[in-house]
């Protein structure tokens, strides 16, 4: 089989994409900051806080979920969702990396 695309490019660059990609709806990132506050909630809380309706804000979720941002444990009838801080931890790192703050002008 050939070549893809992403294997022209390192583990690292690759991982950056996938989580940028993740995060790159301002839906997705209202979820992460309600998850960062809230510790975890269930998805009807997320419903209820942002002004989307409820398959949206569970397609949004997976994506995240997919990416590894969030995790989610079952409980009961729904699903409790929570922050994955060792890869919301990477994400700091990561875009630390690329986007060093200088005191440089153009």
């Amino acid at each position: 089989m050939g070549l893809t695309k992403t294997d022209l490019f390192t583990e690292n660059q690759n991982e950056i994409a996938i989580l940028a990609k993740a995060i790159a709806h301002p839906a997705r990132v209202a979820i992460i900051e309600y998850l960062l506050k809230v510790n975890a909630c269930i998805c009807n809380d997320i419903v209820n806080e942002l002004p989307l309706a409820q398959p949206t804000i569970s397609q949004h979720l997976k994506e995240l979920k997919n990416a590894g941002i969030i995790k989610g444990n079952i409980e009961g009838n729904a699903i409790c969702y929570c922050i994955n801080e060792q890869v919301f931890g990477k994400i700091q790192v990561l875009f630390g990396h690329i986007l060093p703050i200088q005191n440089k002008c153009c």
